[in-house]
């Protein structure tokens, strides 16, 4: 079953999540309804914007000729999805429009929402798993450049991974920032599990070394590497990076398993920018999306669909530990435009 399938067994009650948040309140909520609450409040700032904007194309609905087609596409662009999609998005409900012989405003807008869900689904949605070393500690690289929530992301994977059971251990291989080791120790602190750190302005790779060491002779099952904020134009910080890299790949074979580029939802398409540049240096794994939250803009997890093949893996949808979240692309489109369309049985 595809993606826009399940989305729409979601509108028409025939999703066990849905029917999950849909139960009385004064049941004890399931983890299937908290998370799907958390995407829900997580959502809502995008959700608004985006259902605003749709909702004001519709109002005054006439025809679908080039004066709409222009609007829409304006309004996708401001819902920060990304040029190059909008355009393949409004090329594709040209089509279809002519196809279905679609006229009434609400049939048009459920073509916009079908084609909007096929294109981001690709035929067929990308893993969002972590990939697991079977043989020993598995090995994740958070990078990025600074004030993204790097650090947060880091403490709060730790706390979760700690919580399902798993020996964690934390790597300080930040030693550019001020006060980025202080902070990461803080967060080991705050989750009760142990750090390597090194000396300030000292050589990360060492840390990556002794961190590895440890994870071996300890034991751990996952190993969380910080690391400097990087901006891709600095070829020296991404020469450190690489030696990080070398020196895992030595300790551990395979690590690092798992490298993940964390970006900001509040920057929009600074964001895909930053995901463009990274990845002609570092070879990603997946994508944390955080601070969804406390912006409009998380339309730009379709702009990075579009554009790039990399998984958003993680979204941060508030600031409590466990609101770190697996990235559903169901629940995330299903929040985002609940208010905008009608879909019957």
């Amino acid at each position: 079953m595809g993606l826009f399938d399940r989305i729409k067994r979601a509108f028409t009650g025939e999703d066990p999540v849905v029917e999950e948040q849909r139960k009385s309140e004064s049941a004890e909520p399931s983890q299937d309804q908290i998370v799907f609450e958390k995407y829900d409040k997580g959502v809502e700032k995008t959700r608004r914007s985006f259902s605003d904007r749709i909702n004001e194309l519709f109002a005054g609905f006439r025809q679908v000729d080039d004066e709409f087609f222009d609007d829409l596409e304006e309004a996708f662009i401001s819902s920060d999805v990304g040029f190059d999609m909008t355009l393949a998005l409004s090329d594709a409900v040209r089509e279809e429009v002519l196809l279905r012989g679609a006229s009434s405003g609400e049939q048009v807008k459920n073509v916009i929402i079908e084609k909007m869900v096929e294109i981001y689904d690709k035929g067929g949605e990308p893993s969002v798993a972590i990939n697991e070393n079977p043989d020993g500690p598995t090995v994740m690289l958070f990078v990025g450049v600074n004030g993204v929530g790097k650090t947060t992301t880091i403490g709060k994977m730790a706390y979760q991974l700690k919580q399902q059971g798993h020996k964690v251990l934390l790597a300080a291989g930040d030693t550019f920032r001020a006060g980025a080791i202080e902070q990461l120790e803080e967060w080991a602190r705050r989750v009760d599990v142990p750090i390597i750190t090194g000396k300030a302005h000292g050589d990360p790779a060492s840390v990556a070394f002794d961190a590895a060491k440890e994870a071996r002779e300890g034991n751990y099952d996952y190993v969380l590497v910080d690391t400097a904020g990087r901006l891709q134009n600095k070829v020296n910080l991404m020469n450190e990076l690489d030696k990080m890299k070398r020196i895992l790949t030595r300790e551990i074979p395979g690590a690092p398993h798992e490298t993940l580029l964390v970006l900001d939802a509040t920057t929009g398409q600074n964001a895909l920018v930053q995901a463009k540049e990274f990845d002609k240096t570092v070879d990603i794994d997946g994508i944390v999306l955080t601070k969804l939250d406390g912006t409009a803009k998380g339309g730009v997890i379709f702009a990075i669909r579009y554009e790039m093949d990399i998984p958003v893996k993680f979204i941060g949808l508030g600031e409590q530990l466990d609101d770190l979240q697996v990235f559903d692309a169901e629940k995330f489109i299903y929040q985002l435009i609940k208010d905008v369309v009608e879909v019957h049985s």
